[in-house]
């Protein structure tokens, strides 16, 4: 069933519910910056904030989610454990810390932001053991191709229930999202809009013919093919704009029109050549 507002959600495989649209803060300044675009996002009816330990914003997201009167369990917020912070003992303590900057009592998603070369087996444990104690709802992990998830699940007792990876219509990741819907494991966009280089042709046309913009045409697009996305802006039109996806639909020509320009084509990292 295709979502139909702001408030859907998906279904994760442990039933915790994730809203299909959230809202990035990656680049986001700490302090009023990102405090004014996710009370923005929440006066619009967003329900979802990714944020990471990386960001360097997560008071700032837990300020405005205070601020904005919703009640906490309304509001479903991701943190991620950095990669120097990754390893077994180092993860625990890295979500403490997150939990600290957040003013929360329990994140709703923790993720491990990259693979990182002998320490994903020993940070996955460190999810689990904080999965098994309720400290968060659902963990997961972040930019794992195949043989990343391979890896954790080899010897894991809880399945990731999310993978957030680069995904737009020049990267479709077939192989990563066959994988993950063999296994229920939910996959995630970041930069969904290709971080505005959205001049192509064919979006352009699709977005004239429907009354809408790229920008709305390719994250219509991402919910369509079952993927969570969370656009990062601080522009409250841009954010209001970006909500504005659940008033048309693609039809299966148009689908296939924007699955045809995939071309493999990363904007960020490969996930198996990081130094950081």
């Amino acid at each position: 069933m295709l979502p139909n507002g702001i408030r859907d959600a998906a279904i994760l495989h442990n039933g915790v519910r994730m809203p299909w649209l959230g809202l990035g803060v990656f680049r986001s300044e700490a302090g009023a910056e990102v405090e004014g675009a996710v009370a923005s996002a929440l006066e619009l009816g967003y329900r979802h904030v990714d944020t990471a330990t990386m960001y360097g914003n997560e008071a700032g997201v837990g300020d405005a989610v205070r601020r904005s009167g919703l009640a906490r369990e309304d509001v479903f917020v991701t943190t991620k454990v950095w990669n120097s912070d990754q390893g077994y003992d180092a993860t625990l303590r890295a979500y403490e810390r997150s939990l600290e900057q957040l003013g929360f009592q329990y994140a709703d998603l923790y993720l491990v932001h990259w693979p990182v070369k002998g320490k994903s087996k020993d940070t996955w444990r460190a999810m689990q053991r904080l999965y098994r104690e309720g400290r968060v709802r659902a963990i997961g992990v972040c930019n794992f191709k195949v043989h990343h998830l391979e890896e954790v699940m080899a010897d894991a007792d809880v399945v990731p229930m999310v993978n957030q990876v680069e995904y737009h219509p020049f990267l479709a990741q077939h192989e990563v999202r066959s994988f993950c819907r063999e296994h229920s494991i939910q996959i995630e966009a970041w930069a969904p809009l290709v971080r505005g280089k959205l001049d192509h042709p064919v979006l352009i046309e699709l977005a004239r013919q429907h009354g809408k913009t790229p920008a709305q045409v390719v994250l219509r697009w991402d919910l369509q093919h079952g993927v969570v996305t969370i656009p990062k802006s601080v522009r409250p039109e841009r954010i209001a704009e970006n909500a504005g996806i659940f008033d048309f639909t693609l039809s299966a020509d148009d689908m296939q029109r924007i699955d045809a320009l995939n071309e493999d084509r990363r904007l960020g990292p490969d996930p198996d050549n990081i130094s950081f």
